[in-house]
């Protein structure tokens, strides 16, 4: 599984820096949940497919930079090792951020995101 789990995380980040949200579906499983903390318009889990997709679009669309640091992987699961940065006018994005992915029979079942920043990410995803 640990080749099959480092392929899925490269593929994943290649999808989300290209907005390929059909391939990012094929990877989920439909009844996929991801969790991410703090208190803004991304925060919370979403479950379903199809809302996972919804946030990776939504987080793309504020002009994120996803710098892969590293594909993690342990027996049976991956995560990313991201730095994300972005700028607008009132405010800047400069956080490092894991995506935890808990696979089940090769495909995504649950995402959960530890981040460096959350007041800063509070402040920027208004």
């Amino acid at each position: 599984m640990t080749t099959a789990a480092y392929d899925l995380g490269q593929r994943f980040h290649a999808a989300l820096i290209t907005g390929d949200w059909p391939a990012i579906r094929s990877m989920l499983h439909d009844d996929a949940t991801w969790t991410l903390p703090g208190d803004n318009t991304i925060s919370g889990t979403v479950v379903g497919a199809d809302a996972v997709v919804e946030r990776a679009q939504k987080i793309a669309s504020y002009g994120l930079s996803f710098e892969l640091l590293h594909v993690l992987v342990s027996r049976e699961n991956m995560a990313l090792s991201l730095h994300n940065t972005a700028q607008r006018p009132d405010a800047i994005l400069d956080e490092y951020l894991t995506t935890v992915c808990r696979l089940r029979d090769g495909r995504i079942a649950d995402i959960e995101t530890y981040l460096s920043d959350v007041p800063g990410m509070n402040a920027f995803f208004v």
